[in-house]
C-alpha cells in the first residue's frame, strides 16, 4: 500500500488524513503527512545493546532505517512475529523511522475539530496519545509519534545545549504567542526560548485558543501588535491545525501584520509550499530550536 501524492488536502482547510492501523483490539491513527509508505516486513538486522522497543534495522533504497516494535511501545502482548504485520514507514523531524504494526486498515478524513485532547484523568505528560477521534463503534486514537522516538533516542528532541552553543544573548521583553499541544514540548519550548532571552511567553494548547485569545484583544479595543510581537505554531493540534489557524490570522486585517512561524515536525521540502500557501513568513524543522531562535531573532530584535 503505497501513499499516493494525490491524497494531500489543500493547505489551511483544519482538516487531515489519518492511516489507521491495529495493535491488538485497540486502533491508532497517524497523519499521512508522515507516512512515505506501508511495507511487508523485510529481514532486520539486530543491533546488539540496542533500546529494547528496536528490533534492529532494515536497508530500504539505499537507507538504513530504524524499526520500532510497537508492540513494545504500547505494552500489547507480543502476538506476531518479526516477519507478520506491517512496517508503516514514516518521515519527521528530519528523520525517517519504520513502525512494526499488526495490521494497517484505511485512510480516513477528519477534521481536527473532531479530534479530542485526551483527558488528564487517563492520560499525562507520559502518554503517548495527543487525541481522541470518537467513531460510531470505537474510537481511534492519534498517537504522538514524535514523543515515541524522542523516548527511545531523547537526543533527537530539543536540547537546551543548542541555545547555549548560541553564546551570550541579550534578554528581550517581546511578548511571544507559541501554540503547541504537547505539555512536555511547551516545557522544552519554555525553557529553551528562556534561556535564549525569550521569556515573556504566552502559550495555548492549540490553534483554535490561540486565534480566541488574539480575537479577544481585538474586542477589547486593543492593538494586536502592541500586545504580541511574534506567533510561533505547531502543525498537529486537536481542534484548529497551525496551518488553518495562519490562514485565520491572515485573513483578519486587525492580525495579518503579525509576524508567524511555524515550527513543526512536518517541515520538509516536499511540505514546505503548505505553510507558503497559508501565509507563514518562516519555517522551522522540530528539533532545530537555535535556528528557531535565530528566526525569532530576525523578526523581533
Amino acid at each position: 500500500m503505497q501513499k499516493q501524492d494525490g491524497i494531500l488536502l489543500e493547505s489551511g482547510t483544519n482538516e487531515l488524513e489519518i492511516v489507521e492501523f491495529q495493535m491488538g483490539q485497540n486502533r491508532y491513527g497517524i497523519n499521512v503527512i508522515k507516512v512515505k509508505e506501508i511495507i511487508l516486513p523485510t529481514p532486520i538486522t539486530v543491533i546488539p545493546h540496542a533500546h529494547p522497543s528496536i528490533e534492529g534495522i532494515i536497508q530500504l533504497r539505499g537507507a538504513v532505517l530504524p524499526v520500532i516494535n510497537m508492540e513494545k511501545v504500547m505494552g500489547v502482548p507480543e502476538t506476531i512475529g518479526k516477519n507478520e504485520g506491517k512496517y508503516i514507514v514514516a518521515a519527521f523531524n528530519k528523520q525517517e523511522v519504520v513502525f512494526h504494526v499488526h495490521e494497517v486498515a484505511q485512510i480516513h478524513r477528519v477534521s481536527w475539530n473532531q479530534i479530542e485532547k485526551p483527558s488528564e484523568l487517563y492520560s499525562g505528560d507520559s502518554s503517548q496519545v495527543i487525541g481522541v477521534i470518537k467513531r460510531e463503534n470505537d474510537m481511534l486514537l492519534l498517537l504522538d509519534f514524535e514523543k515515541i522516538v524522542v523516548d527511545i533516542n531523547p537526543e533527537s528532541g530539543i536540547q537546551v545545549e543548542q541555545v547555549k552553543k548560541l553564546g551570550a544573548r541579550e534578554r528581550s521583553n517581546k511578548k511571544i504567542l507559541i501554540a503547541e499541544d504537547s505539555p512536555l514540548l511547551r516545557k522544552l519550548l519554555s525553557d529553551t526560548l528562556t534561556e535564549a532571552g525569550y521569556g515573556n511567553i504566552e502559550f495555548f494548547e492549540n490553534g483554535r485558543d490561540a486565534l480566541g485569545f488574539l480575537e479577544s484583544l481585538i474586542s477589547a479595543g486593543k492593538k494586536a501588535s502592541d500586545e504580541i510581537q511574534l506567533v510561533i505554531t505547531d502543525i498537529e493540534m486537536p481542534q484548529m491545525d497551525g496551518h488553518h489557524f495562519t490562514k485565520r490570522i491572515r485573513a483578519n486585517k486587525d492580525l495579518a501584520m503579525l509576524p508567524v512561524i511555524i515550527f513543526s515536525s512536518l517541515i520538509t521540502d516536499e511540505l514546505k509550499h503548505k505553510g507558503i500557501s497559508v501565509g507563514a513568513n518562516d519555517q522551522v524543522s522540530k528539533p532545530e530550536i537555535a535556528e528557531l531562535v535565530l528566526k525569532m531573532d530576525q523578526f523581533i530584535l
